[in-house]
């Protein structure tokens, strides 16, 4: 009896603690270095500030109702007989309906604002990388340099950055939370994503799509250089690597499952592996499809 007495009030405290809590954890979403994260976190902070309209009155409710309708109450009146009121209906449907073609036309507009595959308009060059991802690891190409190397990815600040990426298994999905555009990579496919850092810095990239026993390790070094000349001095690090990626049969080798990968370079890469691994494997689903369909018959 006498929990239930204090029980609203513990439940606030500890709604509030909680509340007070999860302020000191740090969120790189909501923390951009980029125009485009920029924009999504402005997208996340305005959605949830929409439902909390909605959200906010329902817990008062929740509170307030039974204190006021509580036994012992005395001034509250029960009218079982009431059936309806206008005012109600209005703001029961009235908020929702608002509140949805709002949230419509605000994710209409920034579909279209933040398509991964929309280029970014600059006067600086872009770069080109090809993204494959392997069990358990990253492979990023640099076609017009010919080197590539895993699990780190360097690029100068403010320079758009063109990626495409496929997989070499299963579906994958390749995030950098501080640069925004979350994007799959999918085995015999080439899906797009331009981004582009506002920041110099080193950032952590992270697979954000379970794909087996390595993925919580399937990690890598994101670093933004604050000028072009950092870039090709780093450009010039990795082509002095001795590790070379010039064939199919050399890819076969780093392809192999393993986890906890180190940071490796290599230098004589060719230029043509990205296309040349989405052809392996489209080339291994018609000849399993037309095995299929010569033992159907």
């Amino acid at each position: 009896m006498q929990f239930s007495k204090y029980r609203i009030y513990i439940l606030n405290f500890f709604l509030i603690s909680s509340v007070l809590v999860l302020t000191g954890c740090h969120n790189t979403i909501l923390h951009p270095n980029s125009s485009i994260s920029l924009e999504q976190r402005y997208l996340i902070l305005i959605s949830f500030f929409i439902m909390l309209c909605i959200i906010i009155p329902v817990f008062i409710m929740t509170f307030l109702f039974p204190i006021k309708y509580r036994e012992d109450n005395v001034n509250s009146s029960y009218k079982p007989n009431w059936s309806h009121s206008n005012l109600i209906e209005l703001l029961v449907w009235g908020f929702p309906v608002i509140i949805i073609i709002f949230l419509s036309v605000l994710s209409w507009k920034s579909t279209h604002n933040l398509d991964p595959s929309k280029p970014i308009v600059s006067k600086v060059q872009p770069i080109k990388i090809s993204v494959i991802s392997l069990d358990w690891k990253w492979l990023f190409i640099y076609p017009n340099e010919k080197i590539a190397t895993i699990n780190e990815l360097v690029f100068p600040i403010n320079t758009p950055i063109i990626f495409e990426l496929t997989s070499n298994s299963v579906m994958n999905s390749f995030f950098i939370p501080s640069l925004g555009s979350q994007i799959y990579t999918m085995a015999g496919m080439n899906t797009k994503l331009n981004l582009m850092a506002n920041k110099f810095g080193t950032y952590k990239g992270i697979s954000s799509n379970y794909s087996g026993r390595g993925f919580s390790d399937m990690k890598f070094k994101v670093i933004v250089t604050s000028n072009l000349f950092s870039f090709k001095k780093w450009l010039k690090k990795v082509r002095s690597s001795s590790n070379q990626l010039n064939s199919i049969s050399n890819f076969e080798k780093i392809a192999v499952p393993s986890e906890k990968n180190a940071i490796q370079y290599f230098s004589n890469v060719n230029k043509n592996l990205f296309n040349m691994v989405i052809k392996k494997i489209q080339n291994k689903n018609n000849n399993f499809l037309l095995k299929l369909n010569t033992v159907s018959m």
